[in-house]
């Protein structure tokens, strides 16, 4: 599988155009936690952020170290040109598994869903690595069952689970402000590093 879900594949996904998650803005979900976050200079990473519209809103909102991962190597070309000129945000091409950067928030959107589902202990533990003490980790994770993958399925109980021996849980539960075709299949969390 991890072959498969590998760089040439997420690559050939953008330049075709196949990306039926992309929804062309930031998704509100994620714009409200967004709003709720008070330092505009915590460090904010968006591991698989894709287009990044959540750090076009975060710069938007004035947010001053923002980070944006990507494995795609097209993708990462396009947000560096978009931000060239702009000091707040670091677009770096790179698999999320293998960075060592720390910061104090990191916002998932459909980067847990994308990854092979072997993957979610390291998920958790590379997260944990990542954050600065008493990190965040928050955003949104789904609550439904898929044929194959990606997007792959996920639960609430499998977050309890698999987050709770390094995260303290300050939130996990279902979404109510999703996209019309999301509705009652997102959760929205809020996780902190302990």
């Amino acid at each position: 599988m991890d072959e498969i879900l590998n760089q040439d594949y997420w690559n050939e996904r953008y330049l075709v155009n196949n990306i039926g998650w992309d929804l062309g803005v930031v998704s509100p979900p994620i714009k409200s936690i967004i709003d709720k976050i008070e330092n505009k200079n915590a460090s904010i990473l968006i591991p698989g952020a894709a287009n990044a519209y959540e750090a076009e809103y975060l710069l938007l909102k004035g947010f001053t170290n923002v980070t944006v991962i990507d494995i795609a190597p097209s993708v990462v070309q396009n947000l560096q040109e978009k931000y060239q000129n702009n000091s707040n945000v670091n677009i770096v091409l790179t698999d999320f598994f293998e960075q060592e950067m720390m910061f104090d928030i990191i916002l998932e959107q459909t980067f847990f869903c994308a990854i092979n589902p072997d993957l979610r202990k390291t998920y958790v533990e590379k997260m944990h690595q990542s954050l600065n003490e008493n990190g965040l980790l928050t955003g949104v994770l789904f609550n439904k069952e898929f044929e194959g993958g990606p997007p792959f399925s996920g639960c609430i109980e499998e977050y309890k689970k698999l987050f709770s021996n390094q995260f303290k849980i300050n939130k996990l539960e279902t979404c109510l402000n999703s996209i019309a075709p999301r509705l009652g299949f997102e959760v929205v969390f809020e996780f902190q590093k302990i």
